[in-house]
């Protein structure tokens, strides 16, 4: 069975960002949306989700390039002086790693992103982190010890097949190779450790390799080549670039992304694939109701 998962990651960032993602779960293929809680549109991102009950809104655990929703006295360690995290995940990934005091810092960060996104009443969809940091340890214990109070939402597993992402693209074949070594070697714990935990998650994703540029022409040569299980297709639209530090890197081409999502064309081939993006929690459902 092929299942579906199509994704807009940083909801909430910005309102070209918030516009993108309605648009393209009203008039095109995208079923769920990741929200950043303590992102600038966020109170915007929020009244959206509510007037679109079939968008599966997830938590986008935020330790990299944003603002903590606790107050910065608090988590001095996690912020620079200009009040932001860091950049860098490999540093600051391995500062956390040995530093007690890091580590309860963040602990309690990702505490305060769990509750924010508890008030926004939404039902929690998905969880994964903003730059693909729900990988490092620490914040995967933080996940695994909220998400039961959540009815323990599927976590996304950042690893793209090798086969299925070169086939649907024929192009930077040693970069796929070494992304998919990389990425495997590191989310076999995460996977073995989200199975003992009780939580499921996707078998693949694609998106990783070509983050930024997930075009039509990939999506219409990629929708071939998509393996059997739950595959998750993760974008990041908007409908402009903005000014200020949380606009999207220059090299991303949002606008592109948003019209694959809305493309007739993509819409057309899968249909005839029999293929329907659904949110995380109704594609479980449909698993399940397949298997018996």
């Amino acid at each position: 069975m092929k299942a579906l998962v199509v994704t807009a990651d940083d909801f909430g960032l910005s309102l070209p960002v918030n516009d993108a993602v309605e648009s393209a779960h009203r008039h095109g293929i995208l079923s769920a949306a990741s929200l950043m809680v303590g992102a600038p549109a966020v109170e915007d991102a929020v009244e959206r989700a509510r007037a679109l009950p079939s968008l599966g809104v997830g938590l986008h655990l935020t330790l990299l390039d944003g603002r903590p929703v606790l107050p910065l006295d608090e988590v001095p360690g996690l912020v620079g002086p200009d009040g932001r995290f860091s950049s860098e995940p490999f540093g600051f990934g391995i500062a956390l790693y040995f530093s007690p005091e890091l580590r309860r810092q963040a602990s309690a960060e990702i505490d305060a992103q769990f509750d924010r996104f508890l008030s926004t009443k939404l039902m929690m969809d998905h969880i994964n982190g903003h730059r693909h940091f729900h990988l490092h340890p620490v914040v995967l214990s933080a996940i695994a010890r909220n998400a039961p109070h959540f009815a323990s939402p599927p976590v996304r597993i950042p690893l793209e097949p090798f086969g299925a992402s070169y086939g649907a693209n024929r192009d930077r074949v040693l970069g796929r190779l070494a992304s998919w070594l990389f990425y495997f070697a590191q989310t076999r714990r995460m996977r073995r450790q989200l199975r003992a935990e009780g939580i499921a998650s996707n078998d693949h994703l694609f998106g990783l390799n070509d983050s930024g540029v997930m075009v039509e022409s990939r999506i219409l040569g990629l929708i071939d080549h998509l393996p059997e299980g739950l595959s998750e297709l993760y974008f990041h639209p908007a409908t402009r670039k903005w000014e200020g530090p949380d606009n999207l890197p220059s090299c991303y081409h949002a606008e592109e992304e948003l019209g694959a999502l809305l493309s007739p064309a993509v819409k057309m081939k899968f249909e005839i694939n029999n293929l329907r993006p659904m949110s995380y929690r109704a594609v479980l459902d449909a698993i399940v109701e397949h298997r018996t």
